[in-house]
């Protein structure tokens, strides 16, 4: 914790401001990035069960529903991520097809989570 500190003091008050409001998205995105993987394991592992082997389609809606808005939500973070850390257009495709993986967005997100601690 002690290095982390040194590097930020070492850090100009400009430096510093982006510095935090580029972590700050980075905290947002990594969060709606798992909110957005576990929906979609949920939708693929509980609600597509439940619609074709119980005959509950409501499943389904409710969970497609839910899963479509953090969907929307992670593609939305992850553009405004792609600007904040000034990532390649390639990074906003590679989180894209992260989002469409089965536990994709989790191979994101430690991939992201080593990127951060080693600012």
């Amino acid at each position: 914790m002690n290095i982390f500190k040194a590097r930020i003091n070492k850090l100009t008050s400009k430096q510093k401001v982006y510095y935090m409001n580029s972590n700050k998205t980075l905290n947002w995105f990594r969060k709606i990035a798992f909110a957005e993987g576990v929906s979609f394991l949920v939708l693929l592992g509980i609600a597509m069960p439940l619609k074709y082997f119980a005959n509950l389609p409501k499943a389904v809606s409710v969970v497609g529903m839910i899963h479509g808005v953090l969907f929307v939500a992670f593609m939305v973070m992850a553009w405004e991520t792609m600007g904040a850390l000034n990532k390649k257009f390639g990074w906003f495709i590679k989180a894209f097809i992260a989002s469409i993986i089965p536990f994709g967005t989790f191979v994101l997100d430690r991939e992201l989570k080593k990127e951060q601690t080693a600012v």
